[in-house]
């Protein structure tokens, strides 16, 4: 590591300046500048890990996933963008995140709660042997000590995943779907928030940069444009041509 590389390594912070230098020092393979990028930045994937610690993974775990996300933003960040870097990593570490967690499963589970899942199970054949009939929620709950909100929490966590086109009741002939059960009077809105966010994931690098600071941080065309180092002619030209494949998308 060269003198310049040791004396800035031991500041508590770097600057924008020297963010960027550090980048374009790992992006021409320097791995020590690369390292030191992973070390002042750990703070910074720790704290989108905080927003997916309620979905049953190992912190850790999501600390690795969200480093990888880091990574990519180090190696893929544009030193002509006019733009701090951590605005440009922050949605590159959620969308790694996001994207194991997608691929993953579509629900975890606690180990806790699977324990329990088990306990039920157990409890509900001996109590089915020893008293001749089927236990109520109650009953396993009073077996196991345990509150009757712990044992329906495990029994829903234990289901499989329904498919939104499943007949939950049918009668003469016309069923009823759980699409049916959860829509609602704003005309699908769960479902548009899901389709949004699938055609999000399906922009590039700049292009989900441009949506954020557009419509998440309620920026200008201008200030966007002077972030990115590029017009606001161009900028309302790629909101367009972005807006148009987000709705092609949800339309589909």
């Amino acid at each position: 590591m060269d003198v310049q590389l040791k004396k800035e390594a031991r500041k508590g912070f770097l600057s924008d300046s020297e963010v960027k230098d550090f980048i374009k020092k790992s992006q021409e393979g320097d791995q020590n500048a690369r390292d030191i990028l992973v070390e002042k930045n750990v703070r910074l994937v720790w704290s989108v890990v905080q927003r997916f610690l309620n979905r049953g993974y190992d912190p850790d775990d999501l600390f690795q996933i969200g480093s990888i996300g880091l990574l990519k933003s180090i190696d893929k960040f544009d030193l002509s963008y006019d733009v701090k870097f951590s605005t440009y990593a922050v949605p590159m570490i959620i969308g790694e995140i996001q994207r194991f967690i997608r691929d993953d499963g579509a629900v975890k589970v606690s180990r806790s709660i699977k324990e329990l899942g088990n306990k039920i199970r157990k409890a509900r054949d001996e109590l089915a042997k020893r008293d001749g009939k089927v236990p109520t929620i109650s009953d396993i709950a009073t077996y196991l000590d345990v509150s009757q909100e712990e044992v329906l929490m495990a029994q829903d966590a234990g289901r499989s995943p329904a498919s939104i086109h499943e007949t939950v009741y049918e009668n003469d002939g016309d069923p009823i779907i759980l699409i049916d059960q959860i829509s609602d009077e704003n005309d699908h809105k769960w479902f548009d928030k899901i389709a949004l966010e699938e055609a999000i994931r399906g922009l590039d690098e700049r292009e989900r940069l441009i949506v954020y600071l557009r419509y998440y941080k309620d920026q200008t065309q201008s200030e966007v444009a002077s972030r990115l180092g590029i017009s606001q002619v161009q900028v309302s030209r790629l909101e367009k041509k972005i807006l148009d494949q987000m709705k092609e998308h949800m339309d589909a």
